[in-house]
């Protein structure tokens, strides 16, 4: 969305204020026009000028859009379709260049000769079983290509476990040599991955501050992160028992503790400012200040209730606040990291947010391995398959961010490649399926909840792999494979259209957009 709003008006997504943004759009439908690369001003009516065709698919993906420049007596001057297929990855038919240039607008000339060799072959989950032998050869252009390009060349699991084993590198070894091969130091390699992560780390900062209590939409949904952080802290969430618990700080300064928003109110005023936000299934939600009585059970009775308890394992709360926060950013528009996608940028965060205050002692260190990590089995993903939720559904979204996410906690738990690939293996096994189903076309529900369960899920699957003693039935050069066909036989309703039968089937109250 920032992409789209932005660029044509000369800024750069990962620079630009994002609090900018609303205003210069708003600006855009007042004066009817564009200012492109910050120089040239052309008319354009967004009512006029921006066509949806709802029963229209470009055939090279179903996230495409067409551009077409009109002279001043309505001649067509040029037009060209450009394709987002997942990752922040921008291309067209013409260059299919794996890498995001058009993104970015990088100057071909000016970038080492290995980053030009790279060419795009995302398969197609949409082509008949005929067409096999046309990815395969796909493939095969693909990896001649790279196998000049980089120092070590994998294009499966299977071929990336061979690698760490004949040179005797871990995973994120073997990617960070292959950075080198595209002309990068050591330093530079280090300080890209560093300003990864504090991107990421800003994200949660400003979802568990920001005082904004309801998301954009017509769904009018209410930010939770904040005051779960705020009951995470203060020990009043229910199974919090240790009160000593690390404080989110300021980005690179992890010591440091967070400021509640000026209006935060506890007590009864705080639920009955609750009760009176508008938001989603308004005829059936119940507030604090509206809940009924809590059902304890009968003492009469041969099956005596439960006692109410607490757990003693508050980080995977954390967890769970970690991933919300990140995707009410992003559902507000804010600035986060696509990992793999933004509808699923929550999960990898969460995670390695969960590593770095909960169990690492070189925070650094598990910073690189996992991201190094996790990155090697989204390229898997991607070349295998695909990480676009309008040809897979939220399996190649949350399912992959699931799964690179556990290959990279069980990579800083010390695990062997084997294991970290049995671990991306189980957390993609367990979502296969997951469909995309959007109410109202936002991503917030139930998109927001389930990079929640995507983080929970990646840490157990980690957590399997590492006890099941190398001892496994489904190799994750299988569950690829299995993802792919599960997306081709996958309905159009359940990638990313908003058209399933769970939309139709939810009472919901929309609020107008005034």
């Amino acid at each position: 969305m920032i992409f789209e709003r932005v660029f044509a008006l000369g800024s750069d997504p990962e620079t630009i204020h994002t609090g900018a943004i609303p205003v210069r759009y708003e600006s855009i439908l007042a004066t009817r026009s564009l200012l492109l690369g910050g120089r040239h001003r052309i008319s354009y009516n967004i009512e006029r000028d921006m066509v949806w065709h709802w029963d229209h698919v470009l055939k090279t993906h179903p996230n495409g859009m067409r551009f077409s420049v009109f002279g001043e007596d309505g001649e067509l001057l040029a037009t060209n379709e450009y394709f987002s297929v997942g990752g922040g990855f921008v291309v067209n038919e013409k260059t299919k260049v794996d890498e995001n240039m058009f993104y970015k607008a990088i100057n071909k000339r000016a970038v080492h000769d290995s980053r030009l060799q790279q060419s795009h072959s995302l398969p197609n989950p949409a082509v008949a079983p005929s067409a096999t032998s046309t990815s395969d050869t796909n493939s095969s252009k693909t990896a001649k290509g790279l196998q000049s390009a980089v120092d070590y060349p994998f294009f499966s699991g299977d071929s990336l476990l061979a690698l760490t084993k004949k040179h005797n590198l871990t995973i994120a070894q073997i990617v960070h040599d292959n950075e080198k091969s595209f002309g990068y130091s050591d330093e530079e390699i280090y300080t890209k991955i560093m300003k990864i992560w504090s991107v990421m780390d800003e994200c949660i900062h400003t979802g568990v501050t920001t005082s904004e209590t309801t998301l954009p939409g017509r769904l009018g949904l209410r930010r939770r992160a904040p005051n779960l952080y705020k009951r995470l802290l203060r020990g009043i969430y229910p199974g919090i028992t240790n009160h000593n618990l690390p404080q989110i700080g300021i980005p690179s300064q992890v010591t440091a503790s967070i400021s509640f928003p000026s209006d935060y109110i506890e007590g009864d005023q705080k639920n009955a400012d609750v009760e009176r936000t508008p938001g989603l299934f308004r005829s059936k939600q119940r507030t604090l200040a509206t809940r009924l009585p809590r059902v304890v059970g009968s003492f009469d009775h041969a099956v005596l209730p439960m006692a109410p308890r607490k757990s003693d394992i508050p980080a995977m709360d954390f967890l769970s606040c970690y991933a919300i926060a990140v995707n009410e950013v992003n559902a507000s528009g804010g600035r986060i990291v696509t990992s793999p996608t933004n509808g699923a940028a929550g999960v990898i965060p969460a995670v390695l947010k969960y590593i770095v205050e909960f169990l690492s002692d070189d925070p650094e260190k598990s910073v690189q391995t996992f991201l190094l990590t996790a990155s090697a089995i989204g390229m898997l993903f991607k070349r295998g398959s695909t990480i676009s939720a309008a040809e897979g559904g939220c399996q190649a979204e949350v399912g992959v961010a699931c799964s690179m996410a556990s290959a990279g906690f069980a990579a800083c738990m010390g695990a062997s490649p084997e294991i970290v690939l049995q671990a991306a293996e189980i957390g993609i096994e367990h979502n296969l399926g997951l469909t995309c189903d959007p109410i109202d076309g936002l991503v917030q529900v139930p998109c927001i909840e389930r990079n929640s369960l995507g983080a929970v899920k990646a840490i157990t699957a980690a957590q399997l792999s590492m006890a099941s003693d190398g001892v496994y039935s489904v190799t994750l050069d299988e569950a690829i494979e299995a993802m792919r066909l599960t997306a081709q036989d996958m309905s159009v309703k359940y990638k990313e259209t908003s058209l399933s039968v769970r939309i139709t089937s939810v009472d919901i109250i929309l609020i107008p957009n005034f």
